[in-house]
């Protein structure tokens, strides 16, 4: 029986590295060098390890099988960690300063909806977290005014569960108890979303390096991404945003991101401290 290879005997040069990156990107449309290289490493060495695959020569000649490893690569290096009503401040924030102001300009053109694009929506918790605050708070506003929603992320698979809309209890812990009673029904162990809720929200696989598909939206939630790329992307991915968030669009990082410096001449700070801005150049 092969041993499981320790740190060592995993470690990546650049070279392997771009050879594993070549990969991905043919098979699965990946772009792996826009991240991070050290914790990008880190991850492909677990895949490694847990191969039993002796050098990367080997583990290339495992990703170019039929088979599954590059979808298992793929789910080790986009890590999927989210839950309903993730700091809640920041939810409370929308509801009482950002989106009555939204509705409010998308009120003032007829016939013109209110778009809002979460990025890297992983299980879809964050969209369909909008999706019940607007329902909650703003049911007078979605009478006279259409609302999409729309998440997307590099993993289908991942996205295939967030269309049914049914999650264990971990990730329903920072979510308003009357919010669980009102809008998810007990489905065994886990939790069903209504479908009122189900159908506000749409999903699709895309990267956000990909910025000819980036759409025109009044609100984008970009959390916890941002982190993951060399800090060029992110001026790229920042400045992509800029370009499709109309003048007083919103654009929401995580609270360990900030505005590069040439994003810094486009927005302005809302709330600070929950990272919101608005566009202004």
């Amino acid at each position: 029986m092969t041993s499981r290879l320790d740190e060592r005997e995993c470690e990546i040069d650049d070279k392997s590295f771009a050879k594993i990156a070549a990969i991905l990107d043919r098979k699965r449309g990946f772009c792996l060098t826009d991240y991070k290289n050290v914790s990008m490493k880190r991850r492909v060495a677990i895949r490694m390890r847990v191969t039993n695959c002796r050098d990367v020569s080997e583990y290339c000649k495992l990703l170019l099988r039929k088979g599954e490893e590059p979808d298992l690569l793929l789910n080790t290096l986009t890590i999927h960690v989210s839950h309903f009503f993730r700091n809640p401040s920041l939810f409370d924030a929308l509801r009482d300063q950002i989106f009555p102001e939204l509705f409010a300009k998308a009120l003032s053109r007829p016939d013109s909806p209110l778009r809002i694009w979460c990025m890297g929506c992983a299980g879809g918790e964050e969209p369909y977290s909008l999706a019940m605050l607007l329902r909650e708070y703003f049911a007078p506003e979605l009478a006279h005014v259409k609302v999409f929603i729309r998440g997307t992320d590099i993993d289908a698979g991942i996205l295939s569960r967030a269309r049914l809309g049914e999650y264990g209890a971990a990730r329903l812990k920072e979510i308003p108890r009357r919010f669980l009673e009102r809008y998810f029904r007990k489905q065994g162990k886990n939790f069903q979303l209504i479908p009122e809720i189900i159908e506000m929200v749409t999903f699709n696989r895309d990267t956000i390096t990909r910025f000819s598909q980036y759409e025109s939206s009044d609100l984008i939630m970009c959390r916890n991404t941002l982190i993951y790329f060399t800090r060029p992307e992110q001026e790229r991915i920042q400045e992509g945003i800029a370009d499709i968030l109309p003048l007083g669009g919103v654009l929401v990082l995580g609270k360990s991101e900030t505005l590069t410096n040439k994003a810094r001449t486009r927005f302005t700070a809302i709330c600070p401290v929950e990272r919101v801005y608005r566009r202004i150049a």
